[in-house]
């Protein structure tokens, strides 16, 4: 059965790059913009993994993790958080909001599908 994965990033080409990327691997892929799409999707359908932007528009990636981290019904579900926020601040929030890996921007592509693999085939 396909994974699913929700891709949160307000960055139209870095979406795009990031959702053909996945998606040649195999991955069911969803995209959205902004911290509360992001809330709606999940809420919508439960991912397997969320890759999440820290920097968005209203709500920021830290607050949509620590609220899916915060829930129940949600808090199983691996978060990335990819950004280019790399202070050692950003890192230590980013571990406090409950992420389950913190990647800093520019990534490498293999990196990133190897974290994901990762995370899925640990999840229960």
């Amino acid at each position: 059965m396909q994974k699913k994965i929700l891709i949160v990033e307000d960055e139209e080409s870095l979406l795009k790059l990031e959702s053909i990327l996945l998606t040649t691997k195999g991955y069911l892929v969803q995209g959205v913009s902004t911290g509360l799409a992001a809330l709606e999707a999940v809420n919508e359908e439960l991912p397997d993994l969320i890759l999440l932007d820290v920097m968005l528009p209203k709500m920021d990636g830290f607050e949509v993790c620590a609220r899916l981290k915060s829930d129940p019904v949600t808090r199983d579900i691996p978060i990335i958080l990819l950004t280019a926020k790399k202070t050692p601040e950003d890192l230590t929030r980013g571990a406090e909001v409950g992420a389950d890996q913190y990647i800093t921007k520019p990534f490498k592509s293999a990196m990133v599908i190897d974290v994901i693999e990762q995370l899925l085939t640990r999840k229960p």
